[in-house]
């Protein structure tokens, strides 16, 4: 199939064929339901985004806009180039380190900052076109690949599970048992029960029907509390093109931009990991199609987010919401970018979806993507060690990246050690020797 199809037949059926339809077995329903799945579920960012970042001195208003368009086009473009069925926004864990790191901790101001933003994302875009951002990603060791969507499962499932309140933190023992008599919690373990008999059942949209019921219901019972703000998109203009590039090349923040670029990169590789296994879209080599198209969405996404005014833009892990819901194809992402452009407009309205209400999703979602670790071959150490620390570093560190550094640095030094060294690629012990240094140099990131 080539992008000269597009010129024969109707508009619909062109329309299938650039999106792979009838080869992936997708419906026009099921995308569109898939993508607002998708949206309901991440639509927590348009508010979280600018909460964090407002820490750092920034606009609320305006990283407000800036979120809803770098997450719109990012994902529109992730849908229309790459055909993917993943959306793009400003991501969590950046944007800490962007306020509470870089901001706060080192004394810069933010522009500054988004202008290292920038130069990650440049970095990035000029490294995939040179083809070493695919060759990094092919030299991930296949043995991990089920690791990684099976520990990206599991951080979604504690994510859930916390948004919920059915766990909460403990200086005692890291987490404890929450207050399950708590009406927020309460409502996360109906929306719970509700989501996982309409799987059951086979009810199509099954998360999205029970992310707006659970809402309903909260609603009526006096559980959803919000305040309605108008925005603007003439907001963007107070953080629009307002970096500091000449502040950030004088401070010399390579060290900073390389975290931003290192977190981006593995973060996004085991987003993309994830939720190609989930969609069953890698093929026979068990290499993923248009990787490079991929890449460079994401990359393009981070470059627009800095310059429009927000911290890195990447692919997220909620996208497995709507691969659950049926979502197969671009058009998912595509629907999720339309929704995240015209989010600005409904902002007050998305604003009354309680956590308790997307929490359930997200730990069905865990659920689903555990299957994974079937695929792991646990009867050899060699692979089974590397696995598992993998899939469980990503939960437990909070961190896709760590878990993918502690996984395949586990992987080449067993090689190492058991005397496989010749079958180790030489990209593996360069991206082993970054993560290394990673470990003792940056630290936890």
């Amino acid at each position: 199939m080539t992008d000269i199809d597009l010129m024969d037949g109707p508009m619909v059926a062109r329309l299938e064929r650039y999106f792979d339809f009838q080869a992936l077995g997708a419906s026009w329903k099921t995308e569109v339901l898939a993508g607002m799945t998708t949206f309901i579920t991440m639509a927590y960012i348009i508010f979280v985004n600018p909460s964090i970042l407002h820490e750092a001195g920034m606009p609320y208003a305006g990283v407000v806009a800036a979120t809803c368009l770098s997450a719109g086009l990012g994902s529109l473009a992730m849908g229309l180039y790459a055909r993917y069925p993943i959306a793009l926004a400003p991501g969590m864990g950046l944007n800490a380190y962007f306020t509470y790191v870089v901001v706060k901790g080192m004394g810069v101001s933010w522009r500054v900052a988004l202008g290292a933003v920038l130069l990650s994302g440049i970095a990035f875009v000029v490294l995939t076109l040179a083809g070493i951002i695919r060759r990094i990603v092919s030299s991930i060791p296949t043995e991990l690949y089920s690791a990684i969507a099976a520990g990206i499962g599991l951080l979604l499932a504690l994510i859930g599970f916390r948004n919920a309140g059915i766990i909460v933190a403990s200086p005692t023992t890291t987490v404890a048992m929450g207050n399950l008599k708590n009406p927020s919690t309460l409502l996360a373990i109906l929306g719970l029960l509700l989501i996982s008999a309409l799987l059951v059942w086979n009810v199509r949209g099954a998360m999205l029907l029970g992310i707006l019921a659970t809402t309903a219901l909260g609603a009526s019972l006096g559980l959803v509390h919000w305040q309605a703000h108008m925005y603007s998109f003439a907001d963007i203009a107070a953080t629009a093109f307002q970096l500091d590039l000449r502040g950030t090349l004088r401070l010399g923040f390579l060290e900073i931009v390389f975290v931003f670029f290192f977190i981006d990169l593995f973060d996004n590789v085991g987003t993309l990991v994830a939720v190609g296994k989930k969609a069953r879209l890698f093929d026979e080599a068990n290499q993923i199609p248009r990787v490079n198209r991929i890449l460079l969405c994401d990359a393009s996404a981070s470059v627009i987010g800095s310059l429009s005014g927000t911290s890195t833009v990447v692919n997220y892990i909620e996208s497995a919401a709507g691969v659950v819901a049926g979502g197969r194809t671009g058009v998912t992402a595509v629907v999720t970018g339309i929704l995240f452009l015209a989010a600005l407009f409904v902002a007050p309205v998305l604003g009354a979806i309680p956590a308790s209400a997307t929490a359930p999703a997200l730990i069905i979602v865990g659920c689903l993507m555990i299957s994974h670790i079937s695929e792991i071959n646990w009867s050899d150490p060699l692979l089974a060690i590397p696995a598992f620390l993998t899939m469980t570093a990503i939960p437990l560190t909070f961190s896709i990246a760590n878990g993918i550094a502690f996984g395949f640095t586990a992987y080449t030094l067993l090689k190492v050690l058991c005397g496989q060294f010749r079958t180790v690629n030489w990209l593996v012990y360069l991206l082993t020797a970054l993560f290394i240094v990673r470990f003792l140099y940056l630290g936890a990131g």
